[in-house]
């Protein structure tokens, strides 16, 4: 699906605030495990993304295993955490649109399925693996 280029980066800014505001809280509180997922409190099964929360937080303490063992996904949030709020404010302050045409690219490149296959068979995996650690 095509977007516009303001309302991705509307978007983009939303989940990236939203993001880091939920860190700050888990971080400031202390509620690492406050579980928030929609999915196991209605079906008690966790989604492939419970656990993202905990590992992204063992990332900031550099425990690079045991984010790893509560669930993969931290390590490419933590990327996007970092190159999302840093491709919007390179574009806003140059007037460029650099984040823009990744996203485009990223958009094409996950349509193929020569990508798109191996990224949903990785989701399963993971899916699976949180289900059977019960986590």
């Amino acid at each position: 699906m095509m977007r516009s280029r303001n309302s991705l980066y509307l978007i983009l800014s939303t989940a990236c605030f939203s993001g880091y505001l939920w860190l700050f809280w888990v971080l400031w509180f202390g509620h690492a495990s406050a579980e928030v997922c929609i999915i196991k409190h209605v079906t008690d099964i966790p989604c492939p993304s419970c656990g993202t929360t905990r590992s992204v937080m063992a990332l900031l303490q550099g425990d690079f295993m045991m984010a790893a063992s509560l669930n993969p996904l931290g390590f490419i949030i933590i990327i996007i955490m970092i190159v999302v709020p840093t491709g919007l404010i390179i574009d806003c302050l140059w007037g460029k649109s650099y984040l823009f045409f990744a996203y485009q690219k990223s958009e094409h490149l996950l349509k193929k399925p020569y990508v798109a296959v191996p990224v949903i068979a990785g989701m399963l995996i993971n899916w699976i693996w949180n289900i059977m650690k019960a986590i």
